[in-house]
């Protein structure tokens, strides 16, 4: 079943079950179909969003559980409505309180039967990290937290673990052996000897074979069993147990020598970049990679999943990062088999002229390039030149666009993602040591090699598969990043370069070749996001609207033409891929995009503005402090979202410049930049010269209604254009929200509620933009919902024909037919609507926003717009 159009809700404490359950009702009568939750399985405790999975066979407790969600299910049946659902297969929690898996890898190592679950790199280089994993948990230096008495062990019943302030882990039963002897000596209890003997004679942790890790783990449990019922009965025995373990404890030598024997190395939170020896999410060291290629693995944590599939509680299903999986295409494909292919959609991020492999049997992506290709259509691109100048004279940042990627890519490389460059550079090493001609490259030289390779992919990824045939895309790529490596650094090996690339493409046999092949795919991703994503995007500030996930900004903005070009095509290759304008991770909602995209339209006021609100921060600069281009982000930040309250404002800029890492950053944060940056904020947003000055600046230039305009037309292309259209929580109304975690605040539904029971008999025509709530874009949006969801052949159709538009503001325009929908919306100011043209397929029309009804042929499009901004035409003589 393929949804119509869903509606994505972020499940929280704050946002459980039962609270979606409520607006089961509202969505239904909104026009949805398809109720789309975030994660929802067990996740770590005070988890804000979900993709810190736990255990993937539990609903989250926090959310109400089994018994909240089953009360969920059934309300969306009584509304008529479906569900997709958010599904994590990339990684999960490495948290051992939460995840048992994690918890059992620590206590076991390698004999665990969930190691293999786990993209953990057991055989590390480093010796003191061989058959153990890090743990980088600790506040200060390992040796500094052990001395002053932060670790410390704990028995619980017959098991022991490790802790740290809020942290525990578990103590492997092998390593008490010593603990539990001296105690059997003090106590004279010779069942405690008989313990201690017993699990100094468990197999080692080493030890993988079936039969090894069932008996070690049969044993243990034997073992924990005697000694918690040994220290139940026998207050003697218990006593001398505590007393053990305090001599522990307050003995570093003793407590260090213990720690050592674990299965995992705890140790100072700043090295994981450096020497973490698991696959995370990006570079967050509390996010571990699941090998869900191994069909084991993929039917362990998918289980839940496909039983929701089966008993028809999920429709749908959008995988979250499947760029980070080993072989995306083998898992979409078993995916698809498991769940007789249901609709699913991949968070992919798609760059300019990228696709989704066809082999990939999925529907499409979950939107983010029809964003980019929306967002791109309200930019004025002949004024690029201007609004160049005026960031470049008041920021002084003259870098262009390509040198910022490739600066944040190599700065992420050398610093967050160093041990992931490390892994990369001994596994190089390794097979270079087997052929001759390029076994004598320093090490230097191959992990230079490397990062200048990965900082010119243009794409997240390629998708080889070793043993298979090698895609056109994928050699374009690569030989796109070896030329491009050749002419930064010509001092790099060029033969080596080439045999670099040959194994990026998987044209070389052995295990190591292809590991490194697959690996370095799994590399290149976190490169981008972080690179580009959460790091460039910070730092080139032209036009912040621009900046956004999959969106390329040093492109000022795509032609018309293009856009029917691109739109026509996909309709025919992807008709159900997911169509969005705001997401949960989005660095702005599609309204401030719209509203900043105006700004495009007026260089110069926007530029002697600036410098005017700067002359005013001037008073504010706390010893001297100066930072133009931040500076510059704020200003279209206020624009954007104004009225923004100073808390979210000071949050936003914090975030933003952390994020960029030039003058201060998450792991090393300025406190004297960040201080002066926040009084500077706090300082223009109390004084009343400056405010008043925005006000001026927005109503002089009509910029709340002008980018409302936008809102709404960009709103119609959502609902019309070839897709699945999904409506981000709270975004039904005017919605000015930026970067999480304020895109996650909490949504006032009680009173989008009371709106649209109030405009649901209305002609939505007569209401204003200027209106505060949003009452416009709730009806036009309750209006085309309600149209798509009882005429879905209409939307169904891979019809999509652009529409001839003449006169002075035609390129203002976009107008296309999809077969009996015709929708004519502007994309920039229009100065003479009068005079401008667009040509509507012959045949009787209705105006499904004002109910008004129209003849094809040529029709002056201020008449169309004269009592809504949009034209979207049904045809009715069909």
């Amino acid at each position: 079943m393929v949804p119509s159009s869903t509606y994505r809700v972020q499940l929280n404490k704050g946002f459980t079950f039962e609270d979606a359950a409520r607006i089961a009702e509202y969505l239904s009568s909104l026009g949805v179909s398809h109720l789309y939750c975030s994660p929802y399985f067990q996740a770590v405790p005070g988890s804000t969003h979900g993709y810190d999975v736990a255990d993937p066979h539990r609903f989250n407790e926090e959310l109400g559980g089994a018994a909240a969600h089953a009360s969920l299910v059934g309300a969306l049946r009584q509304a008529g409505l479906g569900q997709v659902l958010d599904i994590v297969p990339n990684h999960m929690a490495a948290d051992a309180k939460s995840n048992r898996w994690w918890w059992d890898v620590l206590e076991n190592g390698p004999s665990s039967p969930y190691a293999r679950y786990f993209d953990i790199d057991w055989e590390a280089a480093d010796e003191r990290s061989s058959y153990t994993v890090l743990v980088p948990i600790l506040g200060d230096q390992y040796g500094r937290a052990l001395e002053k008495g932060e670790l410390t062990i704990v028995r619980t019943g017959g098991t022991f673990v490790v802790r740290y302030f809020e942290h525990e882990l578990p103590v492997s039963p092998k390593t008490v052996d010593e603990v539990l002897g001296r105690a059997a000596r003090l106590s004279g209890s010779a069942k405690l000897a008989d313990i201690s003997e017993g699990v100094r004679s468990l197999p080692p942790a080493r030890v993988t074979d079936r039969a090894g890790v069932q008996e070690r783990h049969d044993r243990k449990i034997e073992l924990a069993r005697q000694l918690s019922e040994l220290c139940e009965r026998d207050t003697g025995v218990a006593r001398a147990v505590e007393d053990e373990v305090r001599e522990v404890n307050s003995d570093p030598d003793r407590l260090d020598e213990l720690l050592r024997r674990q299965n995992y190395r705890v140790a100072y939170w700043r090295i994981a970049s450096e020497e973490i020896d698991y696959r995370r999410f990006f570079n967050i060291e509390s996010l571990i990679g699941v090998r869900v290629d191994d069909p084991d693995v993929f039917a362990d944590t998918h289980r839940l999943i496909i039983q929701l599939v089966e008993d028809g509680t999920l429709d749908g299903l959008r995988v979250d990062h499947v760029d980070g999986l080993r072989d995306p295409e083998g898992y979409t494909v078993r995916l698809r088999e498991r769940t007789g292919g249901v609709y699913t959609v991949v968070e992919k991020i798609l760059q300019t002229d990228e696709e989704v492999p066809r082999a990939w049997p999925v529907a499409g992506t979950s939107g983010y390039d029809f964003l980019i290709r929306i967002n791109n259509l309200f930019v004025a691109t002949e004024n690029e030149a201007a609004m160049t100048t005026a960031y470049h004279d008041f920021a002084g940042e003259i870098e262009p666009w390509p040198e910022v990627v490739h600066a944040a890519k190599m700065h992420v490389m050398r610093e967050d993602l160093a041990a992931e460059v490390e892994r990369q550079t001994t596994l190089l090493a390794q097979i270079c040591e087997r052929h001759r001609r390029d076994r004598d490259h320093t090490r230097r030289e191959l992990r230079d090699a490397v990062r200048e390779m990965v900082s010119h992919y243009s794409v997240y990824r390629t998708y080889v598969r070793p043993g298979h045939p090698v895609r056109h895309e994928d050699r374009r790529q690569v030989g796109r990043a070896l030329d491009e490596t050749r002419e930064r650094r010509p001092d790099l090996d060029g033969e080596l370069l080439v045999f670099l690339s040959e194994l990026a493409l998987g044209l070389h046999d052995g295990d190591a070749e292809h590991e490194f092949c697959e690996r370095l795919q799994q590399l290149t991703t976190p490169v981008m996001a972080k690179g580009v994503e959460d790091t460039a995007f910070y730092r080139y500030n032209r036009l912040v609207s621009l900046n956004e996930v999959g969106g390329d900004p040093g492109a000022f903005g795509r032609p018309v033409a293009e856009f029917h070009e691109t739109t026509a095509r996909l309709a025919r290759a992807w008709p159900e891929t997911m169509l969005t304008l705001s997401t949960h991770d989005t660095k702005r909602s599609g309204d401030v995009r719209a509203r900043l995209n105006v700004i495009s339209e007026i260089p110069g006021e926007w530029s002697q503005a600036v410098w005017r609100w700067a002359e005013i921060a001037d008073g504010y600069r706390r010893d001297g402090w100066s930072d133009r281009n931040a500076e510059y982000l704020l200003y279209q930040t206020l624009v954007g979202a104004w009225p923004l309250d100073v808390d979210r404002a000071v949050s936003f800029m914090l975030k933003a410049e952390r994020e960029a890492k030039v003058r201060t950053s998450w792991s090393d944060p300025d406190s004297e930049y960040e201080t002066g940056l926040e009084t500077v904020v706090r300082g223009l947003l109390g004084d009343g010269r400056f405010r008043s000055d925005v006000a001026r600046f927005l109503d002089t230039h009509a910029l709340i209604e002008r980018g409302r305009r936008n809102s709404l037309a960009q709103t119609a292309f959502l609902l019309t254009c070839p897709g699945v259209p999904d409506i981000y929580q709270g975004t039904e109304l005017w919605d000015l929200s930026l970067v999480d975690p304020d895109n996650r605040r909490v949504v006032d539904f009680d009173s989008r509620i009371r709106l649209l029971s109030e405009i649901k008999s209305g002609a939505i025509g007569e209401l204003a933009l200027n209106e505060g709530a949003g009452a416009s874009k709730l009806g036009m949006i309750h209006r085309l919902l309600q149209y798509r969801r009882d005429n879905p052949d209409r939307f169904q159709s891979t019809m999509y024909e652009p529409l001839r538009c003449e006169g002075p503001s035609s390129e203002a325009v976009v107008a296309y037919d999809r077969g009996g929908v015709a929708v004519i919306a502007p994309v920039r100011a229009t100065s003479d609507v009068a005079r401008t043209t667009v040509d509507i397929p012959i045949g009787e029309w209705r105006h499904l926003l004002t109910g008004d009804r129209w003849s094809g042929g040529t029709n002056d499009v201020g008449s169309l717009w004269a009592r809504f901004p949009v034209a979207v035409l049904a045809r009715e003589d069909s």
